[in-house]
């Protein structure tokens, strides 16, 4: 990853190119001159992920020791260049007041809206490619002719708990708008694609919407402005990493200490929005108490089944955090207040007989692991309230709770797999002073169906089928399996241009919900594939798949050329008048585009003949390059049907 790279389910980043994969074609004046389908009545909505946002100071603040000040609409989030040189007014402009999200006293951003929020982060020669998110996908819709009013984000304050985003900015006030808007300009629904917690983000204002729209007008509303769902990469169980860095600090690529990352990160109220938690526990249910009469602020009874007390690590692959604390503490108060603990020295604590407490998802998640070591961190007391007031007791949802099916007519769930994954942490106290008073000792990583230390040892456990997507566990990607029907149709093709020598098909599998979906095919090891679980019974009017690519990277996943021919070809059928099944078919994958055609040096001609052609152009300057398709894409879309 390059270290500029700092989107993760935190980095949510990367929410990238696939949406306009999706509005290509919705816009497309090319498809909608040659079929029925009326693409472009369609809109593209954008949900970026965590720190996917441009922020833009909203103050004027002298830095001392600096020539770079921060004046209004200067560039916050990011901005390499003050960062490195004026990290304090920086960080300023950056940090929120941990207990109740306010702006530092000093300086407040706020986040920058358009597209151009989220092309590039940190614009500029070097610094611009390295935090790119949308830019070079934007110019893909350019080039094929898509309209600008087509493509539609909505950035947001990624640093804010959920109903924080509602209370100060009226996010999801204006997300409603946004959709009524589209329909209203293009005439059609819209298509929502959100990255890692852009996803969080889609969950909480589809909860939010039930209580601003009557209840027999809710599921017509959502018929009428939303067409299709596309989750890529998200944690709908939560991340690990989050873990991590609320208690050590994870840079992201950011040029920054991992203390100055957690000082920072801790007074997110986001930074709680992505603890791992029991796929087994849940609260009441808002909507049903609110429309029944009951009192809206006493609704939040946490419930877990009978599987969670059976289970030994709440139905994760092992326990979450494993963490070394003195059993007998040095003096009444280890962390007297914020600010003397920012001198505090913890080597008495290492001095007493150290004691190894294990906390699984659950107790990471109803905050008992905060409370444990709530006399060892000067954070955990204020984690711990950030987590009851803007979650726990959150008056629309509690996040941390599993997601069962939204009410929505067609969704896709996108992740990749088999890649190694952070699933668990060993901390022990570092001796150092707070914001770097604890060190990880060791990791847990779960590959391709096992669990290994950070030393390469294999660990007892409870693994997956297969792996994450290197920053989010399997567990919590493929929770959205149990949105599938009672029959699901399993394919296996490879990533790349096929022929359909190797596709493997297996139809009509049995599904239970709240179990995976395991399948027995083969695969070739020099080859990426892609499998895909589709409904074969499904509820009326709903369908539903789920993408896994191999070794496709979380923050990168949304840069796969495989990735974008798929959602291209599935919104293409989905919307086609003469389809003849659900989902598009994957017999076979050609070219459909002239980069897609390059030069076979083994038969000395273009590959794909029957699809290209050696053509070439002034400016050509390889072989590869003059490789062209013969006929337009409309044509080789006209055998997808």
């Amino acid at each position: 990853m390059s270290k500029f790279f700092f989107f993760s389910p935190m980095r949510g980043g990367h929410v990238s190119f696939v949406v306009f994969v999706i509005i290509l074609l919705l816009g497309s004046n090319v498809c909608s001159g040659e079929f029925g389908g009326d693409y472009s009545k369609l809109s593209g909505i954008i949900i970026p992920g965590f720190a996917s946002t441009q922020l833009r100071a909203w103050s004027i603040l002298d830095c001392p020791y600096s020539p770079l000040d921060f004046n209004p609409l200067d560039l916050v989030w990011l901005d390499t260049t003050k960062l490195l040189s004026a990290v304090n007014c920086w960080l300023k402009c950056m940090m929120l007041d941990p207990y109740n999200q306010t702006d530092h006293s000093e300086c407040k951003s706020r986040p920058d809206s358009g597209l151009s929020a989220i092309t590039e982060l940190d614009p500029g020669y070097i610094t611009g490619p390295l935090s790119s998110v949308w830019k070079e996908w934007i110019k893909w819709c350019i080039e094929f002719g898509i309209e600008a009013n087509a493509i539609i984000a909505v950035p947001y304050d990624w640093r804010l708990s959920p109903s924080k985003l509602e209370e100060r900015d009226l996010y999801f006030h204006k997300l409603k708008l946004t959709f009524e808007t589209a329909l209203k300009l293009r005439g059609g629904p819209s298509i929502v694609f959100a990255h890692s917690l852009g996803n969080n983000v889609f969950r909480y204002f589809l909860e939010w919407l039930k209580l601003e729209i009557a209840p027999k007008e809710y599921r017509r509303w959502l018929d009428d402005h939303i067409h299709a769902y596309f989750a890529v990469g998200a944690p709908l169980l939560g991340a690990i990493e989050t873990v991590k860095a609320t208690l050590s600090g994870a840079t992201f690529g950011l040029p920054v200490s991992e203390g100055t990352a957690r000082l920072m990160f801790n007074t997110f109220g986001s930074s709680i929005w992505m603890l791992p938690f029991s796929k087994y526990c849940t609260t009441d249910n808002v909507y049903q108490r609110h429309f029944s009469g009951g009192n809206r602020k006493n609704h939040h009874a946490y419930h877990c089944n009978e599987h969670e007390h059976q289970s030994k690590y709440s139905g994760w692959p092992t326990n979450i955090i494993n963490i070394e604390v003195p059993s007998i503490r040095a003096g009444n108060e280890a962390y007297p207040s914020f600010v003397e603990t920012a001198q505090a020295n913890l080597s008495g604590m290492e001095c007493a007989f150290p004691t190894q407490l294990s906390f699984s998802a659950r107790e990471v998640s109803d905050g008992t692991f905060f409370k444990a070591i709530k006399d060892y961190d000067p954070d955990s007391e204020r984690l711990l309230q950030l987590l009851k007031k803007s979650y726990h007791a959150d008056p629309i949802l509690n996040p941390l709770t599993p997601w069962e099916r939204p009410p929505l007519k067609n969704i896709f769930c996108i992740y990749g797999v088999d890649s190694k994954t952070e699933v668990g942490y060993y901390f022990a106290p570092s001796g150092k002073p707070y914001p770097d008073n604890w060190i990880i000792t060791d990791v847990i990583y779960e590959i391709e169906g096992s669990l290994y230390s950070r030393s390469g040892n294999l660990v007892e456990g409870n693994p997956g089928a297969t792996s994450g997507d290197e920053t989010v566990p399997y567990h919590s990607l493929s929770w959205c399996k149990n949105w599938l029907g009672p029959k699901v149709n399993i394919t296996r093709t490879p990533q790349s241009e096929h022929d359909g020598s190797d596709v493997q098909v297996h139809q009509n599998i049995k599904h239970l919900h709240g179990e995976d979906i395991i399948h027995n095919m083969t695969r070739l090891p020099t080859v990426k594939y892609i499998t895909y679980y589709e409904d074969s019974e499904s509820s009326p009017g709903t369908r539903t798949a789920v993408w896994e690519l191999d070794k496709a990277n979380h923050r990168n996943i949304v840069r796969s050329p495989a990735l974008m021919r798929e959602l291209w070809l599935e919104m293409w059928h989905d919307i086609h008048p003469d389809k003849k099944s659900n989902f598009v078919t994957k017999a076979k994958r050609g070219p459909l585009r002239d980069e897609d055609c390059y030069w076979d040096y083994g038969k000395a001609r273009c590959a794909w003949p029957e699809h290209c052609e050696y053509r070439y152009l002034f400016g050509d300057v390889h072989l590869g390059q003059s490789c062209r398709l013969k006929n337009s894409t409309s044509d080789l879309l006209s055998h997808y049907v």
